[in-house]
């Protein structure tokens, strides 16, 4: 199905690549985008100065400089990625996937420790999450796995997808990585869903996950911990969720204006995972709705979209990518409102972080060139 697209019209006669874009990219997934991303460039003016302040750096606008460059490339690469047809575009995933699974596999013996959590390589003044880029490429490649079911029955294919998700669950809770890991988990079972997902494996999955969060639970301190922090507030810390819902609850309707936030200078992570509470308390639950909503209409019209493709591996990669940002935004706002334990996952395109906005930029981009309409150049069986 042909998107139709803001903007000047171009000459139906004019077929070149470009023109081709334009007409079957989906602009109003872009526009949501670019949407979220000025509201995170309007939250860090807020909140850059202060945690700027709390961390000591002398440049006050040190994280707004930041975020702004992080923002240029994210919605860069999300666009230029999206210029893929789908076999380029699943060509690009398998060799991201494979470089980044190896940083990962790296990061064990050299990797930065951030919050307890071995997931880092530190350049200069920049750091770097490969997990990042194995998440939306772990998708594309399973997708791709599981649509050649069709093709070559006799093979395993689904066993051979499993395998590979699970030797990258493995190094995400080597890290440890246990929301990353949830994460990473929750979108392959939709792919997995959207592929057409056996019954015994349903039951499968249902036991293993479960079995694996009461191990990890009582084998990692800070799964506990933050696991604690929701079923049994009294035994643990929780100042920061306090300080979080006291944010929320100041906010009030309308908010207390910009800048005007009080209790965001208490909160540790206020300028990344909990960049919501800091929305809330300047612009109010009309603006913490608003955001919500925003998430909401991309999730609607990216699944609508990737429910309309005949292709195979791309409605279920595209099912896969889609759920792998809605579901992260609904983690970390749960997280906020104190209804889902702290995971350290930022909120899509708002929260500051470089790793963050280049994974959210290729997810979107391989999204976007998965979902394009059919007067796009892959149109074949499988990409």
């Amino acid at each position: 199905m042909t998107q139709s697209a803001a903007g000047p019209l171009l000459p139906r006669s004019d077929s070149s690549w470009f023109t081709e874009w334009r007409r079957t990219l989906d602009w109003g997934l872009v526009a949501g985008v670019m949407l979220l991303a000025a509201i995170g460039l309007l939250m860090s003016l807020a909140v850059g100065p202060s945690a700027a302040a709390r961390i000591g750096y002398a440049d006050p606008y040190h994280f707004v400089y930041r975020q702004a460059l992080f923002a240029v490339i994210g919605i860069g690469l999300m666009l230029t990625v999206s210029l893929l047809d789908r076999t380029w575009a699943r060509r690009l995933a398998l060799v991201i996937f494979a470089a980044a699974f190896l940083l990962m596999a790296v990061l064990l013996l050299v990797g930065r420790e951030v919050n307890g959590a071995q997931s880092w390589f530190r350049f200069t003044s920049f750091s770097v999450q490969p997990s990042e880029l194995v998440k939306p490429t772990l998708i594309v490649l399973c997708a791709w796995l599981l649509a050649q079911r069709e093709r070559y029955p006799a093979a395993p294919w689904s066993i051979i997808a499993f395998a590979f998700y699970g030797a990258t669950l493995g190094l995400f809770i080597l890290q440890p990585d246990v929301g990353g890991a949830a994460l990473l988990t929750l979108a392959f079972l939709t792919a997995f869903f959207v592929s057409g997902l056996p019954k015994r494996w349903i039951i499968g999955f249902a036991a293993g996950g479960g079995a694996l969060a009461v191990l990890l639970y009582n084998l990692l301190p800070y799964v506990k911990v933050r696991v604690n922090t929701i079923l049994n507030p009294s035994s643990v810390d929780t100042f920061q969720i306090e300080k979080t819902l006291e944010a929320i609850g100041r906010g009030g309707l309308f908010g207390t204006g910009p800048g005007e936030g009080k209790v965001k200078i208490q909160i540790p992570e206020a300028h990344t995972d909990f960049i919501f509470a800091v929305i809330a308390e300047e612009f109010g639950l009309i603006a913490i709705v608003a955001v919500m909503a925003i998430y909401a209409l991309i999730a609607v019209r990216g699944f609508r979209a990737a429910s309309r493709i005949e292709d195979g591996f791309a409605r279920t990669a595209a099912a896969g990518l889609f759920a792998l940002l809605t579901l992260q935004a609904a983690v970390n706002i749960g997280v906020n409102l104190a209804v889902v334990p702290p995971t350290g996952l930022t909120l899509p395109f708002i929260s500051y972080g470089g790793s963050s906005m280049v994974g959210m930029g290729l997810t979107l981009g391989l999204a976007l060139a998965l979902v394009r309409g059919e007067g796009t150049r892959s149109r074949g069986p499988y990409g």
